[in-house]
């Protein structure tokens, strides 16, 4: 296995391991996401039903596209197609979550740490993908 391989397995496994936390804010009291919210400088957190279930299907969503990283990192040769989808759904989905982001008003700490941090993780790991052999 070349070091950039190894390097594309690492990236993919540590942030599905990052992501499959996600599956914990499904169960989150409300009070809790309020406190979070608040202290995020967010403001008061909207409480009503789609409010309850935007907040828990994207945690859900998250958890289950971290599983896919998990499963892909097994693999990333067999893969590599699977893999490179994702990569460029990443691209979109950062450029897109910039977007939101600055139409939805959200602190600058926040817009510069989700759709910058996405598209370059993306960027680095089409880089390491290019230089992986395909079975």
């Amino acid at each position: 296995m070349i070091w950039q391989e190894r390097v594309l397995v690492f990236l993919l496994r540590f942030s599905g391991a990052l992501m499959l936390l996600a599956f914990g804010a499904i169960f989150l009291p409300v009070d809790w996401m309020a406190a979070t919210h608040r202290w995020l400088g967010l403001g008061d957190f909207p409480v009503a039903p789609i409010v309850d279930y935007l907040t828990r299907s994207i945690s859900a969503l998250y958890g289950v596209y971290g599983g896919l990283c998990i499963l892909v990192a097994g693999n990333v040769r067999r893969y590599a197609p699977v893999i490179f989808y994702l990569i460029v759904m990443g691209l979109v989905f950062g450029v897109l979550m910039l977007g939101i982001d600055f139409y939805a008003g959200l602190p600058t700490y926040w817009s510069a740490g989700e759709g910058p941090l996405i598209i370059g993780t993306s960027l680095v790991l089409l880089l390491l993908l290019r230089s992986v052999p395909r079975e």
